[in-house]
């Protein structure tokens, strides 16, 4: 279904939609918005108004005055200049939900870019021709939109239908011609926070469906390990006020509902070991972090973050040049995010370790049959506890990074953009943890003394992870079941518990 960005801005899930395939499309009021605000910049150029970028040069440069005859040759050296992503690659999606927060902030009509330029970024998404944007290279913002627009002017590289292809080649595929940009357009090209504020959109996506999928393995674990159903009490779990909370107690309880191996467990301990009964506490506290940093993107899609901004009349037009385009709330929400989401995960291969340690389980040794011979999951939870590891070190705030940049025109940095990034790093490497979790519990349902029923919502998980992957016996090698089990947690939907 085509996402429309009309008077209302696109909030986070139209961009992850966009990411994932979906058409963009400008309603009639937005074009109208975009052309106004470019009336603006041309009476700005026409009255020799000084604005920032457009007619002065950038960073430490703005005290430059720059000759109208110079203005279009200085948004494409801004391209150019600024073009200095390195390493891999971003994704397909990573790259369309940067593409889709640009134009998100065009559209709110005080940027002054030509509609033209911003139909071609929606005919880049509508062909699904996708510029080739190096992964690394940002303190915040600036490289990513500056291979973004390369391919707009007929310059870099983009993928299109399997192909890398020059940016003038890639147009020509598509019945485009490489833009000539005026002023400011090469400015409002590679300001604001589309960066950040695109992936962030992309990782609330991925966590939303994780958090979904960690209640439901977390069951599993319970069941597998007897715990105590009091640990998810409605009435005690309200005592502390939080809606995670609530809501994850809700599930737990929907989720363990007629467990048989529960019934069996009831008041074999006083208290379960707190992997076991902090499920609602951990899963829930993430859920309301997911929350906080859901609502700031989309405040952040709703703000105008370019620099400078255009306002007035075209008889009294205005450039107000602030820190707009600086995403220091984003880059916050994201290292909130990314801690929740590294919690998630830390939790998951502690209850993983007790699924293969049998002086807790009750179980073979590392899930594995015959005992000696084989060595299970021995070695799986390694894995996860090294993953673990990795997002404990990619935690650290990216938002307190700092730096000086520009000669120091530039001397505090938010990292806005890192901090996605690694968000992005943290929840693939959760998700793996908790496909390894996923393994290990149906693992050991198959391991559990036969006759006694499961709960009617963990067997119908368990059939859909032995659907696709059988039981294991060290018969094959263990890195493909988690490949399988963590595209399984990827791609698929959630259980419903």
């Amino acid at each position: 279904m085509t996402v429309i960005r009309s008077t209302q801005p696109l909030d986070w899930r139209q961009i992850a939609a966009v990411a994932a395939g979906e058409p963009l499309a400008l309603s009639g009021d937005t074009l109208a918005r975009i052309g106004a605000a470019r009336g603006l910049v041309d009476e700005i150029v026409a009255q020799g108004i000084r604005a920032y970028g457009v007619n002065t040069g950038v960073g430490a440069l703005c005290d430059v005055i720059v000759s109208p005859a110079e203005q279009s040759a200085l948004s494409r050296n801004i391209l150019m200049s600024h073009a200095v992503g390195v390493g891999a690659p971003l994704g397909a999606q990573e790259t369309r939900a940067i593409i889709a927060a640009a134009i998100n902030n065009y559209a709110h009509g005080y940027s002054g870019v030509r509609t033209e330029l911003v139909e071609q970024l929606v005919a880049l998404l509508d062909a699904d021709c996708l510029p080739e944007v190096p992964a690394h290279g940002s303190v915040g913002y600036l490289t990513h939109m500056a291979h973004i627009a390369l391919v707009c002017i007929g310059h870099g590289y983009a993928r299109y239908r399997g192909e890398r292809l020059p940016g003038d080649e890639a147009l020509r595929r598509i019945g485009r011609k490489p833009l000539v940009l005026g002023a400011k357009e090469g400015l409002s090209l590679v300001n604001g926070t589309p960066c950040v504020t695109g992936l962030a959109a992309l990782a609330l996506a991925r966590a939303e469906r994780l958090l979904d999928w960690a209640d439901g393995v977390a069951a599993m674990s319970f069941e597998n390990l007897g715990g105590q159903l009091a640990a998810f009490d409605a009435a005690s779990l309200a005592l502390r006020v939080s809606p995670g909370i609530e809501r994850v107690g809700a599930r737990m309880r929907a989720a363990l509902a007629g467990s048989g191996l529960l019934a069996a467990a009831a008041g074999r301990r006083t208290q379960d070991p707190l992997s076991l009964r902090t499920i609602p506490h951990v899963h829930g506290a993430a859920r309301d972090a997911f929350a906080a940093t859901a609502d700031v993107v989309d405040r952040e899609l709703a703000s105008v973050t370019d620099n400078p901004v255009v306002t007035g009349t075209r008889e009294a037009p205005r450039a107000h040049s602030q820190a707009h385009a600086v995403g220091a709330g984003i880059a916050l929400a994201m290292d909130s995010l990314a801690v929740a989401m590294a919690q998630v995960a830390a939790i998951a291969e502690r209850r993983l370790d007790r699924l293969v340690n049998p002086l807790v389980s009750g179980l073979p040794a590392f899930l594995a049959e015959p005992g000696g011979m084989c060595s299970g999951f021995m070695i799986a939870q390694y894995t996860a506890a090294a993953l673990v590891a990795q997002n404990r070190r990619l935690a650290a705030p990216a938002s307190l990074d700092g730096g000086i940049t520009s000669a120091l025109q530039e001397d505090h940095l938010c990292h806005a953009t890192p901090a996605a990034q690694k968000a992005l790093d943290i929840i693939e490497n959760a998700t793996r943890v908790l496909a390894i979790e996923l393994l290990a519990a149906a693992q050991a349902y198959d391991l559990q003394p036969g006759g006694v029923p499961r709960a009617a919502r963990t067997d119908a998980l368990l059939s859909r992870v032995r659907e696709r992957i059988p039981a294991y016996r060290d018969d094959r090698p263990l890195a493909g079941d988690i490949a399988a089990a963590a595209a399984i947690v990827a791609g698929s939907a959630p259980p419903v518990l």
